[in-house]
């Protein structure tokens, strides 16, 4: 159980951030997204989010000078913002996502698939705004749910869960009984999304970016298991800032959970060399001292 004083602390930063978006979510969408971009930007040093950027940063890409890997902080504190409250907006969000017409080669397959009942799991991560890609998706037809991973605040998690469900399909948590809901909705022919970008101990020690970083194998595993088309979805945010670019590539081809991830992974990560100021760079993805104590070396 959490100690009082850490509920406490929880329950002050969740009014705080209630009050943000109740002020936020009084003005025009064209005006509060920007507007929660510029706050994000200048909350990064408070917040130790711009100090973490840069850790992450630099480990990735130590080439990079100081002055570039500022500018790509001040892009990713700035796409954060935006994607809090777009994400908080679902009913202005839904109808943004009219205009946000997906394509990729791997838009055929999901159509056929769709169209025939067969299951359909799209993969993403924090890149853009995965949110986005789900409500394009949905407000064509598709009801593709979410297997989110609970808040560390509780006090957060009833409208965090209200945000995720309000672009359709259902809200899946990363425990025994979501994953069981998830799992139903594969089997019954339905549509699911996961983030496979998430630091999770045991996983598989994969590369991402040119480092190991544990990673869950369960997407793959589900689409082995359920015969389930394994698709990554990306919305990448466009020039104006409040549209998207819904691109769906190519169906991950089955053969076995580690290659397919792998995939996965690499699909991202040229995701992320393109466009580094979209990822999320403040969530510790890699933590190696971490890795070094959950995947000690194997003797020869």
């Amino acid at each position: 159980m959490a100690k009082p004083r850490r509920l406490w602390l929880d329950w002050t930063v969740d009014r705080a951030l209630r009050g943000l978006l109740w002020v936020a979510l009084r003005l025009p969408y064209r005006w509060r997204v920007p507007m929660m971009g510029r706050i994000l930007r200048a909350l990064g040093g408070i917040t130790g989010y711009r100090a973490r950027a840069d850790e992450q940063l630099a480990w990735i890409f130590p080439t990079l000078t100081p002055a570039a890997r500022h500018t790509i902080a001040t892009g990713v504190l700035d796409n954060f913002g935006r994607v809090v409250i777009e994400n908080y907006s679902t009913a202005d969000q839904m109808a943004w996502a009219e205009r946000w017409v997906p394509h990729g080669p791997g838009l055929d397959a999901c159509e056929a698939a769709q169209a025939a009942g067969k299951p359909i799991l799209f993969v993403s991560g924090h890149f853009g705004n995965y949110q986005a890609a789900r409500a394009a998706m949905n407000v064509r037809g598709y009801a593709m749910g979410g297997l989110y991973r609970l808040m560390n605040n509780p006090y957060s998690n009833a409208h965090y869960i209200a945000s995720i469900e309000g672009v359709g399909g259902a809200a899946f948590p990363r425990d025994r009984r979501g994953l069981a809901g998830f799992v139903k909705t594969l089997r019954e022919g339905g549509q699911g999304a996961i983030l496979i970008d998430q630091f999770i101990a045991q996983g598989a020690l994969l590369d991402f970016l040119g480092q190991p970083a544990p990673t869950a194998l369960s997407a793959a595993e589900m689409a082995l298991k359920y015969d389930t088309l394994l698709v990554p979805i990306y919305a990448e945010r466009l020039e104006n800032g409040l549209d998207f670019d819904i691109q769906i590539e190519a169906p991950i081809t089955h053969s076995d959970a580690l290659t397919m991830t792998q995939a996965l992974n690499d699909s991202l990560a040229a995701r992320v060399r393109a466009k580094p100021a979209q990822w999320l760079w403040i969530h510790r993805r890699w933590k190696p001292d971490r890795v070094k104590a959950d995947h000690p070396p194997q003797a020869d």
